[in-house]
């Protein structure tokens, strides 16, 4: 008995998913000047709900904690995440009918990625985005924004504010969210009567088929399938109508949801047949969750096996990449400057910083050519595309990529 109870049905916890040992907050990026200050590890060890499925992570640390003024993550930096961003603009405008007499409403807005492009269309417009940083950079291209945490009391506040959104739209917040009940109430509440929410997220079967485990870190608190997150909006009276698979994230679902008594939008065959999958796979019993955690371990040998044979060869590795993922996964394999020598990326708030835990330093993507590394291994593995596309220079000197997920692999 660990004495937490699920999140969603407050069931008791007791079944363990993975335990990947004490980490750091994944995006508390160390400034160099306190590169020998101590740093706070927390436990990361994640547990599946037999009750509801829900697969969670206890809260070690209150969100306010993690997602503060100084939060490092920009959405607009990937280009990939951009494009997704309009044409889910462009689809869902046509489908709901969204125009200038609509009124959108996005959680966790970030630095105004999305909602810019609503905004370009003549649709009014509201962010609600916790990290003022974040939100500062929004407010530059159209996004007003309110720099606080959505839940029940937000929403009522709003909601007797004025007019009530036609759409509410949620990427990649769900998990996020400490406080599921109130959050997925707060999102009842402010919805218009006959409006739809959408949300994005990891898919947990994803997760599971393709050993995502790096993208568990503390401020994700929970990990979603279709029939865990189905029953928690059924629980504050919301009804998921249809669902969408997306290639995102590693495999991502896109969810609507209407109120539970909303007679105009009828179910998608899509949730059903999806619903139905997910037993199929196991999603529904205890086994698929209590085996997991041994191909994590076994990637995690691999991984090492790669980065010594390469050191013990003279070959040079570099990172590409600070995401919150590469730091799950390089602090859980014990990855250090011995092994990685360093790594880039393109946002600036991250460069000339020391990731957290393994004190690897941080620079600007031209680091690689000035180092010529022999190995870059891409820890945003999701979007190796992208990066391969825009670092193509390093074969000129024979530098390969590798990937670290689902299994370490060289690319061609």
């Amino acid at each position: 008995m660990t004495g937490e109870v699920c999140r969603n049905c407050d069931a008791p916890l007791e079944h363990v998913f993975v335990d990947l040992g004490m980490s750091p907050i994944a995006n508390d990026y160390v400034a160099v000047d306190k590169a020998n200050a101590m740093e706070p590890f927390y436990p990361l060890c994640v547990y599946v709900c037999d009750s509801c499925w829900l697969v969670q992570l206890p809260a070690v640390q209150a969100a306010d904690n993690i997602f503060r003024d100084d939060y490092a993550y920009f959405s607009s930096v990937s280009k990939s995440w951009l494009a997704h961003a309009e044409r889910y603009v462009e689809q869902t405008a046509e489908r709901f009918n969204i125009g200038p007499d609509s009124y959108v409403v996005e959680v966790a807005s970030n630095d105004g990625y999305l909602l810019q492009y609503f905004h370009q269309r003549g649709v009014p417009v509201l962010g609600i985005e916790p990290c003022a940083n974040v939100a500062a950079a929004g407010e530059k291209v159209g996004v007003p924004a309110r720099v606080e945490f959505f839940g029940t009391e937000l929403a009522n506040t709003l909601a007797g504010e004025g007019k009530k959104p036609d759409l509410i739209v949620g990427n990649n917040v769900l998990a996020h969210v400490p406080d599921l009940k109130d959050f997925v109430g707060g999102l009842k509440a402010l919805l218009s009567e006959d409006g739809v929410i959408t949300m994005e997220f990891p898919h947990l079967q994803q997760l599971v088929d393709h050993n995502q485990f790096d993208t568990i870190y503390h401020e994700h608190f929970s990990y979603f399938s279709l029939t865990a997150v189905s029953d928690v909006f059924r629980r504050q009276g919301l009804r998921i109508f249809d669902v969408e698979e997306l290639p995102t994230h590693g495999g991502s679902l896109r969810i609507y949801a209407c109120h539970a008594i909303d007679s105009n939008k009828p179910d998608s065959p899509t949730v059903s047949d999806l619903l139905k999958r997910e037993a199929a796979a196991g999603f529904t019993a205890l086994e698929v969750y209590r085996s997991f955690e041994q191909k994590v371990h076994y990637t995690k040998r691999e991984l090492l096996k790669f980065l010594i044979t390469a050191r013990e060869e003279g070959k040079r590795v570099a990172g590409y990449g600070a995401p919150a993922k590469g730091n799950t996964l390089l602090n859980y394999c014990g990855v250090r400057t011995d092994l990685v020598e360093f790594t880039v990326d393109r946002a600036e708030s991250k460069q000339s910083t020391l990731l957290p835990g393994t004190r690897i330093p941080v620079f600007g993507p031209e680091k690689i050519e000035e180092e010529k590394p022999d190995y870059i291994l891409i820890l945003p593995w999701n979007i190796k595309d992208e990066i391969m596309s825009s670092m193509d220079f390093v074969r000129e000197w024979g530098g390969r990529f590798a990937v670290p997920i689902p299994e370490v692999r060289l690319l061609d």
